[in-house]
């Protein structure tokens, strides 16, 4: 098992590293940035800005297009949670809970190139694992190392208990990145308020459309129970429109209070779709 984890953390540090820090990578999703408060300088406007940012008399009077830098934003303060319920112990090719350590080690490689302190948070229903802030390599190596090691049988993740945590122990505006499956009542409404929240919602197709088996043995991850089900066309119909219901549920609450987010699925690339959301595309 040991040896196991050992070779899904090499394979994916040695992918998420050369992807960040290559050379012709295409989009790269180092350049997040906060919102920032004590102003610093003027600059001027590079395509791919924040245009709320832009002076607009400065901009006037130089007859091109400048920007107010933050310092805030000079120095980003980056809170990466990975949210490690029973469900995440699942995946049809892929475990989303290795396509949660490889979100992690893109977003805390990001970090280490901007030179940004970043911490990783592992989280239930109580802090599980946390890594102080860091702008070193080895913050990416532990941080994914535990993510893989960590044992999310039994576990169900609270995010009302997750907000709260938050809201206490961040005291400095910060970016917080929130992986994990997203299944159930979710309301960061009052994190957003203080901080930039970004959420990446990781699924299987599988457990989004599954066949009707018939009956089948399962075990539920989050309680440990064994249960026998019916899988039948129209339990699985019922089950796919409460997936829908949730999702749609969750994505007005997100853009509601203008949290970022995007569906990383375990087939997909995670380094093209974190791209695409901080492109805008």
């Amino acid at each position: 098992m040991q040896n196991s984890i050992e070779y899904k953390l090499k394979k994916i540090l040695i992918k998420t590293k050369r992807k960040i820090f290559s050379e012709i990578a295409g989009n790269n999703i180092s350049h997040f940035e906060g919102e920032g408060f004590d102003f610093v300088e003027l600059r001027e406007y590079h395509f791919g800005d924040d245009v709320r940012k832009i002076d607009w008399k400065v901009t006037a009077k130089k007859q091109k297009p400048y920007i107010k830098i933050f310092k805030e934003e000079k120095e980003l303060n980056v809170v990466i949670v990975s949210l490690l319920g029973g469900s995440v112990y699942f995946g049809s090719k892929v475990f989303k809970q290795d396509v949660i350590a490889e979100i992690f080690a893109l977003l805390s490689f990001s970090s280490v190139k901007n030179s940004d302190n970043f911490s990783s948070l592992i989280f239930t229903d109580k802090e599980e694992k946390f890594l102080k802030p860091t702008k070193k390599i080895f913050g990416v190596y532990k941080g994914a190392q535990d993510i893989l090691e960590f044992n999310p049988i039994g576990k169900k993740v609270d995010y009302k208990a997750l907000v709260s945590y938050l809201s206490k122990r961040i005291k400095r505006k910060s970016i917080i990145f929130l992986v994990g499956d997203f299944v159930g009542d979710v309301d960061v409404s009052l994190l957003s308020k203080k901080h930039e929240v970004i959420a990446f919602v990781v699924r299987d197709k599988l457990e989004e459309n599954p066949p009707d088996f018939g009956f089948i043995n399962l075990m539920d991850p989050e309680s440990k129970k064994f249960l026998q089900m019916d899988l039948s066309k129209k339990v699985v119909e019922d089950y796919k429109k409460s997936i829908i219901k949730n999702d749609a549920k969750l994505y007005k609450h997100f853009i509601k209070n203008r949290v970022r987010f995007t569906k990383i699925y375990t087939d997909d690339d995670p380094f093209v779709k974190i791209s695409k959301l901080f492109a805008g595309v």
